[in-house]
């Protein structure tokens, strides 16, 4: 993104209460990232956002903090060089431990403390069996957050069956997430972890009722899931099956105001599919007396662009 078109988004934020400025790519990469920060903590919001740890150095991570970062993640797919190396194809194990340990170092010598560093595992088939050992990682690197997530976003055979997560009620890995779980709170270490098997939700975890995805060029989706950088309409593989999905974007923010786009017809009827969803479940919680089962409870179809989402599963 320009920076001169992200001075148009900067306004807004000062509405916002925290902007992840990430997309599809690597925000090492973009060589304005410090004044980008630096625009959007002048409105106000906390600032982060997940990292390959490419390209750090001292002076680097000095102007991050100098700059006013809030958060950072580090993605990992692996708790070990072998696995998370042949996961990550051109990424390297070792470099990336360096990085974090060299951001600690800096943030403990200049005393501050933000930006909040946490770990981020994209849990596949060949690395699940690590989880555990990521507790150890954490905190041998000084590290007091984790957090799990499921791929979701799954577009071809390989990424369909390295999921973990089944699209049932089956709970797979048990064994391996309570092990996980007591070793990190043995090390008083914070483990956020996603559901492993289906359940219905009534507003997914991406939650469009309060979040928005703006693409490089501008265009607001209901999050980065409904707008990936490829033509439309682009493969989506939901549980198994392959489905086309066109991109949605409801206007731009380059070429029109927030207000003109969060208020447009189909804006409003998208979300408005998740309200009466949230608001039939609220309604179920509120006449259990009825004695029905919260499994038997019918909600209202979600968009039809979010059906095949695996976000719905509630993973």
């Amino acid at each position: 993104m320009d920076i001169e078109d992200f001075k148009r988004i900067a306004p807004y934020l000062r509405n916002v209460e925290n902007v992840v400025l990430e997309g599809w790519g690597e925000s090492l990469l973009h060589e304005q990232l410090i004044e980008f920060i630096k625009l959007a903590k002048q409105e106000g919001p906390e600032v982060g956002f997940v990292t390959s740890g490419v390209g750090l150095s001292r002076k680097f991570i000095s102007g991050l903090i100098d700059a006013g970062l809030d958060f950072v993640g580090f993605s990992l797919s692996g708790a070990t060089s072998k696995t998370h190396n042949s996961i990550r194809i051109g990424s390297d194990f070792n470099e990336l431990i360096n990085a974090i340990r060299l951001f600690r170092k800096v943030s403990i010598e200049r005393d501050v403390k933000k930006p909040r560093m946490h770990l981020v595992y994209l849990m596949l088939k060949d690395n699940i069996h690590e989880v555990p050992l990521l507790t150890d990682l954490a905190k041998e690197i000084g590290i007091d957050e984790i957090v799990l997530l499921n791929i979701i976003h799954v577009t071809n055979a390989w990424q369909d069956a390295q999921k973990v997560f089944t699209c049932n009620n089956k709970e797979p890995y048990q064994e391996i997430m309570r092990e996980a779980e007591l070793k990190a709170q043995r090390s008083r270490i914070r483990l956020r972890k996603p559901f492993l098997s289906s359940h219905d939700v009534a507003v997914c975890s991406e939650n469009p009722l309060e979040n928005i995805y703006v693409s490089v060029d501008g265009e607001v989706s209901p999050c980065v899931y409904l707008n990936p950088p490829i033509p439309s309409p682009f493969k989506r593989i939901f549980c198994g099956v392959e489905y086309d999905t066109e991109r949605v974007s409801f206007g731009n923010m380059f070429k029109e105001s927030f207000e003109t786009i969060w208020s447009r017809k189909e804006f409003l009827e998208f979300r408005n599919r998740f309200i009466f969803r949230r608001r039939r479940l609220e309604e179920t919680y509120a006449s259990l007396l009825d004695m029905k089962r919260m499994e038997e409870v019918s909600l209202p179809e979600p968009p039809s662009s979010c059906r095949t989402c695996h976000k719905m599963l509630g993973v």
